[in-house]
Parts: C-alpha cells; sequence; structure tokens
C-alpha cells in the first residue's frame, strides 16, 4: 500500500466553497449541539429551555437544514432530501 504524504490538506486549506460541493450536493452532517446554542444557528427559534441536547443537520458547507430532538429525526430528515448523512464529533 503507498500513501502520498507529499500533500496533506488541512482544515485551514478547505475553503466553505469547496465543502459546498463536496459531494455533489449530496452530503449532509448531523451533530449534536446544547439548546444553549440554538439561537446562533437558528434565529428564528422559539426559546428553548436550557440544558437540552439536540441534534442538528447541516449541508457540506456548515449551512444549518434543521434542528430537532433526536438523531434518529436527522438522519430521517436528510435521507428523505436524498442526502448521504454523516456524523461529526
Amino acid at each position: 500500500m503507498t500513501h502520498d504524504t507529499e500533500h496533506q490538506i488541512t482544515p485551514a486549506e478547505i475553503t466553505p466553497e469547496a465543502l459546498a460541493v463536496l459531494g455533489g450536493g449530496e452530503i449532509a452532517y448531523v451533530r449534536s449541539i446544547r439548546s444553549e446554542d440554538v439561537q446562533a444557528l437558528f434565529p428564528q427559534a422559539p426559546q428553548i429551555a436550557p440544558g437540552m441536547k439536540l441534534f442538528t443537520l447541516h449541508a457540506a458547507d456548515g449551512t444549518p437544514i434543521m434542528l430537532t430532538d433526536s438523531r434518529e429525526a436527522a438522519l430521517a430528515n436528510a435521507m428523505e432530501h436524498q442526502l448521504v448523512p454523516v456524523s461529526v464529533h
């Protein structure tokens, strides 16, 4: 097995534009957030009680798509919109 170690891409080298076309617009990611962070991503969302664990679905470029209280609902929404969901840790 050979590895091309001549140039490795670092996160700083990946532009939002490059992420937007990643996977031909077919990839989305799921991540968990705290309810305290909802307003930053979804300013139109109603006030949510603090201390809750929620899940967001984002386009590959980071654009928030949806907010839900279950990972399964986020995954189902991705698949419903023909997106391939991946998890971010």
